[in-house]
């Protein structure tokens, strides 16, 4: 039996052996290698279906017993598998395509960490973010020191609506001047909490409850006679010892009416950078854009009708105006002086501050602030309408600018032959001079 099938499978051999060959003939052409496949093409991004089906057979794999070790390859999709669904599920967790978090990741250094404000109470540096809630809570910590003017802090800062502020602060000090000017009328040292005016103009107001408290008010239920009987209401009654210092009670109203809001103070950051060719280069965070949700959604609106705007024909006013438009978006500008030495001064601005405020900001950094400067701006263009807010010279949200020294001053100290020193900038300035990154 098993010389038949040896016989059996001897024959099969021949068989597919191909055609045969004669001695004498000379021996056939090597056959010709296959040609070289074609490169493969470039990987694609996974599709939805795609991903959706390689985390099914991940979740499978890792519900199949473990009794057998899975082979080489099987292993390595699974590992493949594994990487490409967490980078993905990081990617969108940041909100982020892959490709732009790769270049997020690679991006330089901000110019400036962000927008920073001194607070007038307490001096404190705080971030943007923070900066109302800080005031805040300063506000709230000067109570102990002076509640008057606490309250009215509040009443001025935290109201948004400037006019109900006019029209309820008015009102508030015609109830004290009522009481100063009739002080022997007792119907002028109580005030009905429910009454409508008071209501309307008063109650509303953050703070206004604090400042009639404070200045020596206080809250009782007094009898009210109605049609059907007397009822009670609530009311503010001065209390009698305030009626021996009417003279406080005069002062409380014009402070009430002479105070304005509590505002931090934009810290300009003034910086100092060594000569370096990347002057013009910024890299600026979101503080200075300030976009919320709605406004996003705004300005995608805005690139499609600026599409469909590109194939109309406007006229140099109408792009003029739109140019200023797309300015007024900015709350904030970085600017940068060049001195002739190589020098550069940097510092945060309004976006809607006038020109003269930089003049200022570069004359205090100076050691001798008398000399006189001209500054220049993008492509040499001489600043010299101090009035102009930066974003109408379309100086935001960044700008790199150069200043220039008097040529007839110069020529003076020069001829004077008074030693110059090697910077014009402040010693306390050059003192922690950077490197721009």
């Amino acid at each position: 039996m098993r010389k038949f099938f040896q016989e059996i499978k001897a024959d099969l051999k021949f068989k597919t052996a191909g055609p045969g060959q004669k001695l004498s003939e000379p021996s056939r052409a090597p056959r010709e290698k296959p040609k070289a496949e074609a490169a493969p093409k470039p990987r694609q991004a996974p599709t939805d279906e795609a991903q959706m089906a390689a985390a099914a057979a991940l979740a499978r794999l890792e519900l199949k017993p473990k009794g057998k070790a899975p082979s080489c390859s099987q292993e390595t999709i699974k590992n493949q598998v594994r990487r490409e669904l967490m980078a993905e599920a990081a990617a969108s967790e940041k909100g982020l395509p892959e490709e732009e978090k790769e270049q997020e990741e690679g991006a330089a250094a901000p110019s400036v960490s962000g927008v920073y404000f001194i607070c007038p109470l307490t001096g404190a540096v705080v971030r943007k973010d923070q900066k109302e809630k800080h005031l805040r809570e300063a506000i709230q910590a000067y109570f102990s020191v002076d509640p008057v003017a606490a309250s009215i802090m509040e009443i001025h800062t935290f109201n948004k609506d400037r006019e109900k502020v006019r029209v309820g602060v008015e009102t508030m000090a015609k109830y004290l001047d009522n009481i100063y000017l009739h002080p022997e009328e007792e119907k002028y040292q109580k005030i009905k909490l429910q009454n409508k005016v008071f209501q309307e103009r008063i109650s509303c107001l953050e703070g206004a409850h604090k400042f009639f408290q404070a200045v020596g008010f206080e809250t009782k239920t007094l009898p009210v006679p109605g049609q059907d009987g007397p009822e009670e209401e609530q009311f503010y009654v001065l209390k009698e010892e305030v009626l021996a210092r009417l003279e406080d009670l005069k002062d409380r109203k014009e402070q009430l009416l002479s105070s304005e809001p509590v505002r931090a103070r934009l810290d300009r950051q003034p910086r100092v950078f060594q000569p370096s060719p990347a002057a013009a280069r910024f890299e600026l965070p979101d503080d200075f854009y300030n976009l919320s949700a709605d406004e996003i959604r705004r300005e995608q609106r805005l690139r499609t009708e600026a599409v469909e705007k590109s194939l109309m024909l406007r006229t140099r006013a109408m792009r003029e105006k739109e140019e200023q438009k797309e300015m007024r978006k900015y709350n904030y500008t970085l600017l940068r002086v060049r001195f002739p030495d190589g020098y550069i001064l940097q510092g945060t601005f309004y976006a809607r501050e006038a020109v003269s405020v930089l003049y200022s900001f570069v004359r205090e950094a100076l050691r001798d602030d008398w000399l006189p400067f001209e500054l220049l701006g993008p492509g040499g263009l001489k600043l010299t309408d101090e009035n102009l807010a930066f974003n109408e010279c379309g100086l935001v949200p960044s700008a790199l600018l150069s200043l220039s020294w008097d040529a007839a001053v110069m020529a003076d100290i020069e001829a004077a032959g008074e030693e110059q020193p090697r910077s014009p900038l402040r010693p306390e300035l050059l003192a922690r001079v950077e490197t721009l990154p």
